[in-house]
C-alpha cells in the first residue's frame, strides 16, 4: 500500500520532532494545517505550517508584522532576496505582514524534499530576518 503525502510528511516532521537531539518539536493542528517549530540562531524559533493539498502542499512561516519605517525599502530588499532564494520566498499579505512560504507537488514530494523546504525557510529566516528587522522596524 503506498504511502500519501500526509502520512509522509508526517513520518518525516515526527521523526525530528521525536528525536533528542532535534530543535524541531511538534507545533499542533490549527485551522485544518499543522506545523512544527524549530530553533533558529536569528530568534528564538519559527514555526512552519503545511497545507496538503489535492496537488501541492504548501508551507509558510510568519516572519515579521507590517513594517513601521521603509515600507517600499523593505519590499524591495524581499524582491531582491527572492530572486535568489529556492524553493522558499518572502510574500506578503493583505495586511503587509510577511511570510516565508513555498510549495512542493504532491507528485514530487520525497523526505529529501521535505527536508529540503524545511531547509530553505531555515536559510530565509536566518538571513532575511536581522537586515529586514532592522530596515523596517529599527527608528
Amino acid at each position: 500500500m503506498a504511502v500519501t503525502p500526509g502520512e509522509l510528511l508526517r513520518a518525516v516532521t515526527t521523526g525530528w520532532a521525536e528525536d533528542a537531539d532535534s530543535d524541531v518539536v511538534w507545533a499542533g493542528e490549527h485551522e485544518g494545517r499543522w506545523g512544527i517549530r524549530m530553533a533558529q540562531q536569528t530568534r528564538d524559533f519559527t514555526t512552519i505550517w503545511f497545507d496538503i493539498g489535492e496537488i501541492t502542499i504548501g508551507y509558510e512561516a510568519y516572519l515579521l508584522p507590517p513594517p513601521r519605517h521603509n515600507q517600499a525599502a523593505v519590499l524591495e530588499q524581499c524582491l531582491k532576496r527572492n530572486h535568489r532564494s529556492w524553493p522558499a520566498y518572502i510574500a506578503a499579505d493583505d495586511r503587509g505582514e510577511l511570510y516565508v512560504r513555498g510549495r512542493v507537488r504532491v507528485a514530487h514530494l520525497t523526505s529529501d524534499g521535505i527536508e529540503t523546504a524545511v531547509g530553505s525557510v531555515y536559510q530565509l529566516v536566518e538571513v532575511a530576518f536581522g537586515p529586514l528587522l532592522a530596515l523596517g522596524y529599527v527608528a
